[in-house]
């Protein structure tokens, strides 16, 4: 299922489009949510659902775990029970599901040629995930998107480190490709590895375009390298990827990094920030972090971000945020994971109109001004959220 992105606006190298799959259509710039093992902590997906941003915007692809997903509880489950659609309770929205790869640079498991050995972080069992079987168990999981297994290596790292990350990422990219059946209703996408070392990103990008796949992502960057590294790196892949198509950039959320990388043509972004820093009362505001812990804020009566919709800046002052936060309670996550995805799926929105009033550049300076105190983020991607 190749997906093609209708591209309605631009400014500069970024875009605004429409991407139509086999299920439906979503828009971009898009940012998915990422639900590890088919849900955000303390957040259902009606809830996720229901959530709504600036111009009515809501999330429209989630992104699910497979290395998690086929410990536990299974592609054998997943799949009597409908696929994940329906096990999660997602409904007819998009799916997107990781490969396992970026497992391979976390757990950091036997490799070779041929796959990588984990020990199950459940019970310690002995588990082999190759790039087939990594294709049949999203398959069988059933999410509108796949992505092929390949090879992350943490930054900084030796040229013949990411090279051989590199040879080994396309080689498993051509078995994943030769491996995907369901390709009537699923896409599969390639990713492009090669570090911060520009020739090999390069190289990368060609190699995995002439294998032809359904849509491209940029993996291996946030692991080390500055901001300035991985717009480099993420500018000389782009360079050679198809311009009808979809380009997402793996694991990056942080506001500023997303702006800079819309700005150089990617479409798609997955990252586990917004609800990590939830979970532990850091909130995306206008301003910047906010870290509602601060004993300044117990008489507060404020919302969190008075140009926020959502339940909780509505609904809920400061104040108690701040109480329930530091007494661990389980509402203070939740109402704090409403507000930050709502906050997230906003600035999603005011970019997608930027772009259509081309004005990017006006509301890129703001969020410099902003966050640029704030680095790139990806450690504890792929972990239990």
């Amino acid at each position: 299922m190749r997906l093609n992105i209708k591209v309605s606006a631009t400014d500069g190298q970024a875009r605004r489009g429409q991407v139509t799959t086999a299920r439906g259509s979503f828009q971009t710039p898009v940012f998915m949510p990422v639900a590890t093992r088919g849900a955000i902590r303390g957040l259902s997906t009606h809830e996720l659902a229901s959530l709504s941003a600036k111009g009515g915007t809501r999330a429209e692809i989630l992104l699910a775990n497979t290395y998690h997903l086929m410990l536990r509880p299974t592609a054998d489950v997943v799949e009597q029970l409908g696929g994940l659609h329906d096990f999660t309770g997602w409904g007819d929205r998009h799916m997107l599901t990781d490969s396992g790869g970026f497992q391979v640079f976390s757990l950091q498991p036997k490799t070779d040629d041929e796959g990588a050995t984990f020990r199950s972080t459940y019970d310690g069992a002995k588990v082999k995930l190759t790039p087939e079987l990594a294709v049949r168990i999203q398959e069988r999981l059933g999410a509108d998107i796949q992505m092929v297994l390949d090879v992350c290596a943490g930054l900084p790292a030796s040229t013949t480190v990411l090279r051989e990350a590199l040879e080994r990422t396309v080689d498993w990219a051509a078995r994943a490709k030769a491996a995907h059946r369901r390709i009537e209703d699923q896409s599969l996408f390639g990713i492009v590895q090669g570090g911060d070392n520009l020739e090999l990103r390069r190289e990368s990008a060609q190699r995995t375009v002439e294998i032809d796949f359904d849509g491209y992502a940029v993996g291996g960057l946030s692991v080390g390298e500055t901001r300035e590294q991985m717009m480099e790196s993420l500018e000389a892949a782009i360079e050679h990827l198809p311009s009808d198509q979809p380009r997402y950039l793996m694991g990056v959320g942080d506001p500023l990094s997303i702006i800079e990388a819309v700005a150089r043509g990617v479409d798609m972004f997955d990252c586990v920030l917004p609800t990590r820093l939830a979970r532990h009362g850091t909130l995306l505001t206008s301003e910047g972090r906010l870290n509602i812990k601060r004993a300044e804020y117990a008489r507060v009566t404020d919302p969190v971000d008075p140009d926020c919709n959502c339940a909780t800046c509505v609904n809920y002052p400061r104040g108690l945020l701040r109480h329930l936060t530091t007494q661990g309670e389980l509402t203070a996550q939740i109402l704090c994971t409403i507000h930050n995805l709502t906050w997230i799926l906003s600035f999603v929105e005011d970019i997608r109109s930027a772009i259509e009033s081309g004005t990017l550049e006006t509301l890129r300076a703001a969020t410099v001004q902003t966050w640029q105190q704030m680095s790139p983020e990806r450690k504890g991607e792929g972990f239990p959220q």
